[in-house]
């Protein structure tokens, strides 16, 4: 007998228990599976990217409430041991990356010149999706520097603006890391842009611009802004990347074809 409250079907199933049945039969449909992971691949960037920017929003609020923005011991000793290494080749080092990273260089010729390369390479969502997470993320920082106004340290070896944190230096290259990372998923395109970042987030400390965890806020405000962005080009950057890698995959295989030596043709008998 079956249990009150459930129908009985035929060869003794039950109601709930086809419903559960069909159920698992639904989720193993292409077009289910594709839209559950397109919902989690949009879903997850999302997540991440807000969750990036209110960890560092609440690292500045924390920074605030310590007697107006005084730096933490970590920074502190951060600070001295970086400060040791202080003279020849890492001054060049240092001085270089503040160049690279700010001013003209970092705010306007790089990302022009990286959305200029994407055009010529025909990714041109790739360019938009590069130029507005370069803009995106620098307004988050200016924002997030007028909101905490925190003081930068007073052993500055560089010229600077207002406001310490968050570094808009490392925002800008975690940016970068992240944005080609989407752009061009490639694992060392991933290295390189996190050991870019890092090599920022240590020369600003060096140059005495930024307190360390200066650096940690703008590395999350950056690489949070990046995905934030991602979430609203996503399909179109997959599909430009897709189409893009058939032309490719097309065009090898095009070449190597040219290359294979057609077989003699057997002359017939006479």
């Amino acid at each position: 007998m079956s249990a009150p409250g459930t129908d009985q079907g035929p060869e003794g199933t039950t109601t709930s228990e086809a419903g559960r049945t069909a159920a698992k039969s639904d989720d193993l449909r292409p077009a289910a599976r594709v839209a559950r992971t397109e919902y989690v691949a949009r879903f997850v960037p999302l997540a991440a990217g807000i969750a990036a920017v209110v960890i560092a929003a609440v690292l500045g609020v924390l920074i605030a409430l310590r007697s107006g923005g005084m730096p933490f011991g970590i920074d502190e000793e951060w600070a001295e041991e970086v400060f040791e290494f202080r003279g020849g080749i890492w001054d060049v080092f240092a001085f270089g990356m503040d160049e690279l990273g700010g001013g003209i260089m970092g705010v306007v010729i790089v990302p022009i010149a990286t959305a200029v390369t994407l055009l010529v390479i025909r990714r041109p969502w790739a360019a938009l999706y590069f130029i507005v997470a370069s803009a995106a993320s620098a307004l988050m920082v200016q924002l997030l520097k007028n909101l905490f106004g925190r003081a930068r340290p007073e052993d500055i070896l560089v010229v600077a603006d207002f406001g310490s944190f968050p570094s808009g230096h490392v925002a800008n290259a975690a940016t970068i890391a992240v944005a080609i990372g989407i752009i061009a998923p490639k694992r060392w395109v991933w290295i390189a842009g996190a050991i870019y970042t890092f090599l920022m987030a240590v020369s600003r400390t060096y140059v005495g611009a930024h307190w360390l965890t200066d650096t940690i806020g703008g590395a999350l405000v950056g690489a949070g802004m990046a995905l934030l962005t991602w979430t609203l080009f996503a399909r179109k950057l997959e599909a430009e990347r897709l189409r893009r890698a058939a032309i490719i995959a097309e065009r090898n295989a095009a070449r190597a074809q040219s290359h294979i030596t057609p077989p003699a043709r057997v002359r017939e008998r006479a």
